[in-house]
């Protein structure tokens, strides 16, 4: 997943032109549904789903700005919530229509970010943090490990200006989601220097040169990170002593969508606990649905890539929506990073 910059989606899954059924439009993350999520809510519901898929929420945002998108549901991460609400492009969900909600984690019950689930559902979750090769020793269990001279040339960070400016700030000792202009030109100073040490800017796409060894630290994404451990065993993850970056995507309903009804019935439909669970395995996502959590194999309830523990846990910090001064200057250190 690219949580920031402009990709191309994927490809939509088209009907037949024939088809009689009523339709839902559905724009997702890539890689967050099971193989059988949607052909089951089809039949079950007699419905036609139209699903296609994204790699930023910028992209989905870019796509759903004018209002007359044609999609339903989509799932914003957590900071995106406020401003497209404010925005006028979510509908409020209706509780009564969504008896799931109740499945949903304790933490996840009432968010910071929508504290009373009146615009969105959380669906999945993750952290940012260092997947690595274990011949690398000692183990980067820190941010500033990240910019050491022996791994240069062969370790990545994103290509995500919230996650790499958020690592440099969380190494220089200040927050995450700062917004204070002296902390921020630190970070892009910081940035630059380590530039010069990274073999690349990377997504999901440096999933495979971790997996060859061809790159033996990088900064990713939790699930995307248990994705390439899963291929080789060669490969561990630590979440950075100095703190780290937390994210939850959520299901919401644009005010534009004509079929509302159907719309929350999907939604509470990925809220059953069998529905998550068998995303959860088949994504290798951590959901946040405690009682789908409960159905999985013990190993997969314990997996401390995916769920961390409380106490790791706790040196996280969510992202939050910043002020389009702090964004706009955010923005634009990260093109000058990447220009250099």
């Amino acid at each position: 997943m690219k949580r920031r910059a402009f990709l191309a989606s994927g490809a939509a899954a088209v009907g037949c032109s024939q088809d009689r059924r009523p339709r839902l439009n559905v724009f997702n993350w890539s890689a967050y549904v099971a193989p059988d999520t949607i052909p089951n809510f089809e039949a079950e519901f007699g419905v036609k789903v139209r699903y296609s898929t994204y790699e930023s929420n910028e992209e989905m945002l870019a796509r759903v700005f004018s209002g007359n998108s044609g999609w339903d549901v989509v799932f914003p991460s957590n900071y995106f919530i406020r401003p497209m609400r404010e925005s006028g492009l979510l509908a409020p969900l209706r509780h009564d229509l969504l008896p799931g909600l109740n499945n949903l984690a304790g933490m996840f019950r009432a968010p910071q970010w929508d504290q009373k689930l009146e615009w969105s559902v959380p669906y999945m979750w993750a952290a940012t943090g260092i997947v690595y090769n274990r011949k690398v020793q000692p183990a980067p269990e820190t941010w500033a490990d990240m910019w050491s001279s022996r791994l240069s040339g062969q370790m990545t960070m994103l290509d995500d200006p919230g996650e790499v400016l958020g690592a440099a700030l969380l190494k220089l000792g200040h927050k995450l989601n700062s917004q204070d202009n002296t902390d921020l030109m630190a970070a892009k100073a910081d940035a630059m220097v380590q530039k010069k040490l990274l073999r690349a800017y990377l997504n999901a796409e440096v999933r495979d040169q971790l997996v060859a060894g061809d790159v033996l630290a990088a900064q990713l994404w939790s699930t995307t990170a248990q994705q390439a451990m899963d291929s080789a065993p060669h490969l561990d993850f630590s979440f950075p002593r100095e703190g780290f970056a937390l994210y939850v995507d959520n299901a919401a309903i644009l005010r534009e969508s004509r079929r509302q009804d159907l719309a929350h019935k999907f939604i509470d439909y990925l809220l059953r606990p069998n529905v998550a669970a068998a995303i959860s395995v088949s994504a290798r996502t951590a959901s946040a649905n405690g009682a789908a959590r409960a159905l999985l194999p013990a190993k997969e309830q314990e997996n401390r890539v995916l769920y961390p523990t409380d106490e790791t846990l706790a040196r996280g910090q969510w992202f939050e929506t910043l002020t389009p001064q702090a964004q706009r200057l955010r923005d634009r250190l990260w093109t000058e990073i990447k220009s250099a």
